[in-house]
């Protein structure tokens, strides 16, 4: 079947070069692109029921005779009305179309069909409102309904769709070995395709999910763990002198037991033979950057070069400053590379970057450009990973000859999504916060004490102490403009008129926002109301209160990130929580913040109570795309097939044995972001 996945989508009857491009838009340019674009759900029409069952307003199936063809009716406005009536055995009942001249001609007196839609009641009396239908002798039991694209709708897509299964192969090369789809009761793949697509049942239809589901997750876990444990090849750079205890020197704190652990466990890897990959995961304040820096240092200590990049420019900046700070007074220099370098700093740093005199570069994407070189970069540090693709992390790497590499989360994440988000990765976490931070306060409150809370902080300001306000939560898509404008406005005019109020949203300009989070890092504003875009940002430490407008609407882990905004100095922070939600999961999730300021706590709570979608929603970059799994529906699963592909891998490491060698292709090609087949 790989060939399908070179044939063009055009082989298909009816599919030109236009509809090919809107096939393109729905992700399928080829054919067997096209067997993996499964249907957004289904109606199941194998049911129908006499039509004075049916509930309002809910979909249902009708088996009934034609006993009047639709006939137009002019209304007002211009509409015309098409209606006709139709007999299911027990009641005769109206069928409405509305400008749809052609149904006079598909619709035949006396012929039996199978109407599928909303029933209305008028006057107590049922009837169909622009019905789907379907000739009852050849109706299918279940219908897939596929998203659409302006000019490709479902049934067309369904049309192309039973072409592209009639070009499968009669044998059809399944990436599963057969001694691990008989052990689990899983379908073959030419029978999973044909039934996700044009289940004969509803059962046939659950066999076929579960199967591509696991087939998957499965693919994924085989080709993370291929790049974990096989395909490193050999380290460019072994670093066998340990720097860290001179490093630890430096520091005017002392390191946690935690950071001290992280940093022995990646110098070992560095020392070894295969290059060091490796995630550092840590709370809000875990002294992450701390981590990166000792490592930082043992690159230079071990005459080789590092280079650190960050999502923005002021945190690049920020991870800067502190590393200058920490490397002052010795003959470590780190150097800054963002956009906004001047042309002639810009050609003395990348001078020295190519010649190895500066050993420490720290950056934004600036670091990727062409004409960055290294003379011998041996470590690659990303922050804030989430905020990278794969593609990127990669790049960075690909500037050096297999240097090591660090990535840092922020995100507090459960030890199995842990595994699907960086399986290729090994995982140090930083499960201590530096002496002498002091606990975030957290607070739930009705927005009837709304007033009260800006009264708390008006009073912080006075005393010189900053706050951030998150604007209430608006629908994905919609402008968040209007609702930090808004806010703001009123703060200003009616309850904070006397304090500097800046805003912060997602449709300004990257470089706006650098402007206003540097304002209010500097001590210019003393209130910052914005969306969720400040969850990842620079340290401010003397901002001590976060206020969440609707906080029920927001996921724990976010919620948690959030708050981790403040409590990053020396005086006793706060976090209130606003919202009126009564029902017994958002009380159960305020209740959570309110009792624990542990991140991982935070985060199992989080799978918990609402499953782990909120790992991976849309702001959640560099996560591998799934066709089907769904990842807050198949944890379950995603734990057989991480379990599965540990001892399937334990047993043939390298997927070499010949029942194994196909598996092997689909992994790689699994791994590319395309799927198996």
């Amino acid at each position: 079947m790989a060939s399908l996945f070179q044939t063009p989508i055009t082989a298909l009857r009816g599919v030109g070069d236009k509809k090919a491009k809107l096939f393109e838009r729905i992700g399928a340019p080829t054919v067997g692109d096209l067997l993996y674009t499964f249907p957004r759900g289904y109606e199941d029409l194998s049911h129908p029921i006499p039509i004075r069952m049916a509930s309002p307003d809910q979909p249902c199936a009708v088996r009934a005779i034609v006993t009047r063809v639709p006939s137009a009716v002019r209304v007002h406005g211009g509409v015309t009305l098409y209606r006709g009536f139709a007999d299911d055995g027990e009641t005769v009942f109206p069928l409405t179309y509305f400008n749809n001249p052609y149904i006079v001609h598909v619709l035949h007196e006396g012929e039996e069909y199978l109407f599928y839609g909303k029933v209305t009641f008028l006057h107590l009396k049922p009837g169909m409102t622009t019905p789907e239908f379907f000739p009852a002798a050849s109706c299918p039991p279940v219908r897939p309904i596929y998203r659409q694209t302006e000019g490709l709708n479902s049934r067309t897509i369904q049309q192309a769709m039973k072409q592209a299964l009639l070009l499968l192969p009669e044998t059809v090369h399944d990436p599963l070995p057969e001694e691990l789809r008989a052990s689990r009761g899983l379908c073959p793949l030419r029978q999973a395709l044909e039934d996700i697509h044009f289940p004969s049942t509803m059962q046939a239809l659950e066999k076929a999910k579960r199967r591509l589901i696991f087939e998957e997750l499965f693919l994924l876990q085989i080709s993370l763990l291929l790049l974990k444990n096989g395909e490193r090849g050999e380290s460019g750079w072994r670093m066998t002198q340990d720097a860290t205890e001179e490093f630890w020197q430096l520091l005017p704190f002392t390191p946690t037991g935690a950071q001290r652990r992280a940093v022995r466990e990646a110098v070992a890897d560095m020392a070894g033979d295969s290059p060091m990959r490796r995630l550092v995961q840590g709370d809000v304040g875990s002294g992450k950057t701390a981590v990166a820096a000792a490592l930082c240092w043992q690159a230079a200590k071990n005459g080789a070069q590092a280079a650190l990049m960050a999502p923005t420019e002021l945190l690049a900046r920020q991870h800067f400053a502190t590393l200058s700070s920490f490397f002052s007074g010795t003959d470590v220099h780190p150097v800054l590379l963002t956009g906004s370098t001047p042309k002639k700093e810009r050609a003395a740093i990348l001078a020295s970057l190519a010649d190895g005199s500066a050993q420490v570069a720290v950056g934004t994407h600036a670091l990727l450009s062409e004409g960055v070189e290294f003379a011998r970069l041996a470590l690659a540090v990303t922050d804030e990973q989430h905020r990278f693709g794969v593609g990127q992390r990669s790049a960075l790497t690909a500037k050096g000859h297999s240097p090591h590499m660090l990535v840092m989360s922020a995100t507090p994440i459960p030890r199995t999504l842990a595994l699907m988000l960086y399986g290729d990765l090994d995982l140090s976490v930083l499960d201590e916060l530096p002496p002498g931070r002091t606990p975030v306060l957290t607070y739930a409150i009705p927005s009837e004490k709304r007033r009260r809370a800006l009264g708390f902080l008006r009073r912080h300001a006075q005393e010189g102490r900053q706050s951030y306000i998150i604007c209430p939560m608006i629908d994905e898509g919609d402008d968040d403009r209007a609702s930090v404008t808004e806010y703001a406005a009123r703060l200003r005019t009616e309850e904070l008129p006397s304090l500097r109020i800046g805003e912060l949203h997602g449709r300004m300009k990257p470089a706006e926002k650098e402007e206003v989070m540097t304002r209010f890092a500097s001590g210019d504003l003393d209130i910052l109301v914005s969306t969720t875009v400040v969850e990842v940002g620079v340290d401010v430490p003397n901002a001590v209160v976060m206020m969440i407008e609707n906080a029920e609407r927001y996921g724990l882990s976010q919620l948690h990130q959030l708050r981790g905004r403040v409590g990053r100095g020396s005086q006793q922070s706060y976090c209130i929580l606003v919202t009126d939600a009564q029902n017994q999961e958002a009380v159960s999730r305020m209740q959570v913040l309110c009792s624990t300021t542990d991140g991982f706590r935070v985060a199992d709570e989080d799978l918990r109570l609402r499953g782990p979608g909120d790992f991976f929603g849309s702001r959640q970059h560099g996560l591998p795309t799934l066709r089907i799994a769904d990842m807050a529906e198949d944890l379950s699963v995603l734990r057989d097939a991480q379990d599965a592909a540990a001892a399937l891998l334990r047993a043939d490491p390298t997927l070499s044995l010949p029942e194994h060698r196909r598996l092997r292709r689909y992994a790689q090609r699994t791994g590319g972001g395309q799927p198996a087949g």
